[in-house]
This record gives structure tokens, sequence and C-alpha cells, in this order.
């Protein structure tokens, strides 16, 4: 959209005002750097849609891609004006903290995307020795109630299926509570004693899971 105006708000608006824009450059600024990546944690966008709206970042030089070896699909990283953008993107998010999350429906509590954060925010270098493995059960789904998130040797991989290891880390709960413990609406301890989240396994880990799993940026 051009507003015709020599405003530099309304000159940054005409690049990142678009639909999906912010929340594409949330994925960026968060570590994602591939398609299926930026798609997983935007949700409902469409490929096409998607495809658009990096093009124009690009175009903007927001972003530049580079080609994955041996393969036809890209990568996709900020320039510096791309990360410059970070304080804006977290304004956003705390003006949104104060004052846009007085409701939070249903409808809008994704499980996918709250695995997608509570995977980035595990803090691998706090866990005991080269290999964690955390099972989430969330009790209100029918479909996807099960996660795990496997950590080794410093990197971090969620998956539905059972990867036939034992547990070290078992959450019992429903998506709603673990969304308000991690954006610190209340604390795993509040919800441990209202008893709608329980937590089991290694002592050393039950009893410091904020030390390795760590709130979001705008708890």
């Amino acid at each position: 959209m051009k507003y015709n105006q020599f405003c530099p708000i309304a000159k940054a608006s005409e690049l990142l005002g678009d639909r999906w824009t912010f929340l594409i450059m949330r994925e960026l600024l968060s570590g994602g750097c591939r398609f299926n990546e930026l798609q997983r944690g935007l949700g409902s966008i469409s490929p096409s849609l998607l495809t658009t709206r990096l093009r124009g970042l690009e175009d903007a030089q927001i972003i530049e891609r580079k080609k994955i070896k041996g393969q036809q699909s890209f990568e996709y990283y900020l320039t510096n004006a791309g990360k410059e953008a970070l304080p804006i993107i977290q304004a956003l998010g705390k003006w949104g903290m104060c004052w846009a999350r007085d409701q939070i429906n249903d409808d809008e509590l994704d499980v996918e995307l709250l695995m997608l954060y509570l995977g980035r925010s595990i803090i691998p270098e706090k866990l005991v020795g080269n290999e964690t493995i955390i099972h989430f059960r969330f009790n209100d789904l029918e479909k996807l109630q099960d996660w795990w998130i496997i950590v080794e040797n410093g990197n971090v991989d969620i998956c539905l299926e059972d990867p036939g290891k034992e547990v070290d880390v078992w959450f019992n709960t429903d998506v709603r509570t673990m969304m308000e413990v991690w954006m610190g609406d209340q604390t795993y301890k509040s919800a441990i004693d209202s008893n709608k989240l329980k937590i089991v396994g290694t002592p050393g880990l039950t009893r410091n899971v904020a030390k390795w799993l760590r709130n979001s940026d705008f708890a």
C-alpha cells in the first residue's frame, strides 16, 4: 500500500504494514530461516502469500535469500535493515502484552505454535548430560495431544512421535495453562498448586524448570 506521504512512519508502514509482515519478521528475528520453519510459526498463512511477502521484503532489501546447497529451496536472512527492526518488534510485543491480551479465545490457542516457542525457549546448557527427553501431554486435546522435545548435544528437536527413549521430564497440563505459564500470566507454582499442571521426572530438572525452560521475552 502506498500512502503518498514523505513521513517516515508512512514510508516504514509501506514496507512493514502489510498483513502477516510483522509476524514474518518475528519469525526471522526468532531464528527461523527456511520456508517450512516460517510457515510452521505462522500457522494459517498460505504458501503463496508467504512467498509474496518474502519477495516483497527481499525487494525492499530487508531480507536476502541464499540457496541451500544441493536443493532447490532457499534460506532467508535479515539484512542490517531487517535486524534493526528488532526494537520495533519488541516494542509492538510489549504494547500487545499491556493492551491487547485482555481476552484470548480458545480458537487462538495454537498448540503447534506453543510447542515451537517452547522448543526455542529451552536452554540446553542448563540441562544435565548430552541428552534430555521432555514429554508434554495436553489433556484438553484429542488430536496433537502428545509432544516430545529432544535435546541432544545442544540441538533441540520437536516431534509428535514417541522417540522410544526414557523421558526425563513429563508435563501434564492443558494448552491454555501452559501458554499462560510461558507468557508469565501465572507461575509454575500457581499452576501446580491449582492442579492445572503436573510435572514429573528427574528432581534436579523438575525443581528448576524455569532455569532451563525460559519464559517468553514479553513475560
